[in-house]
């Protein structure tokens, strides 16, 4: 071989090892994000994955004490957040789903947080005692409605949000669904899966 086609086998093979390092480079940076999107499927076949992950709205809503908090306060847990109201009879439905979710994972990393977005009294006080019923959630709040447009959904009941330890919006989800079931259970775990 001579000086020309020996630099210029060098120089392909130099090429063919950049190309096989940026492959493998692009595949463990990939592999490091965690694609929920492959779990939009069957009954979760809506399930809405942004691109990047996205912060969480800082709207204020209220503890069953009447206290203010935000969805920040739960950072370093991975959050399911269901809003709902009692005259949405596809909130009420999925909430038993919810409740065998919370229980499930009871003693992890995961808080499954029901926000009622009932306006009245009255209507709260049902709301709490619905809960009541569903433990071992939790009950919160929200009297000014606003919570559900600050979502993804941008208004839909119920809605369903995931977010990851960083306090932020990794899916969402429109309408009931059963989060007890294991395509939710798998999604769920995932999440639980990423590091902190």
């Amino acid at each position: 071989m001579n000086g020309s086609k020996k630099a210029m086998a060098v120089g392909a093979a130099i090429v063919l090892l950049g190309l096989i390092a940026g492959a493998v480079t692009l595949y463990a940076n990939q592999s490091d994000k965690s694609d929920l999107s492959r779990f939009a499927t069957g009954d979760l076949a809506t399930l809405v994955v942004p691109p990047e992950p996205t912060p969480a709205p800082d709207h204020a809503f209220k503890t069953s004490s009447g206290a203010d908090t935000t969805l920040a306060d739960f950072r370093g847990k991975v959050v399911v957040v269901n809003v709902w109201a009692m005259w949405c009879a596809p909130c009420r439905t999925e909430m038993p789903t919810l409740a065998t979710l919370a229980q499930a994972y009871q003693g992890t990393d995961l808080l499954v947080l029901p926000v009622n977005v009932d306006a009245t009294p009255d209507q709260i006080a049902a709301g709490a005692a619905f809960i009541d019923d569903h433990a071992p959630l939790p009950f919160y709040s929200d009297p000014t409605f606003q919570l559900p447009f600050e979502l993804p959904g941008k208004g839909a009941m119920p809605q369903t949000i995931l977010l990851d330890r960083k306090g932020q919006v990794r899916a969402s989800y429109s309408g009931g669904a059963d989060w007890a079931g294991p395509k939710a259970r798998a999604l769920i775990d995932a999440l639980l899966a990423e590091p902190d």
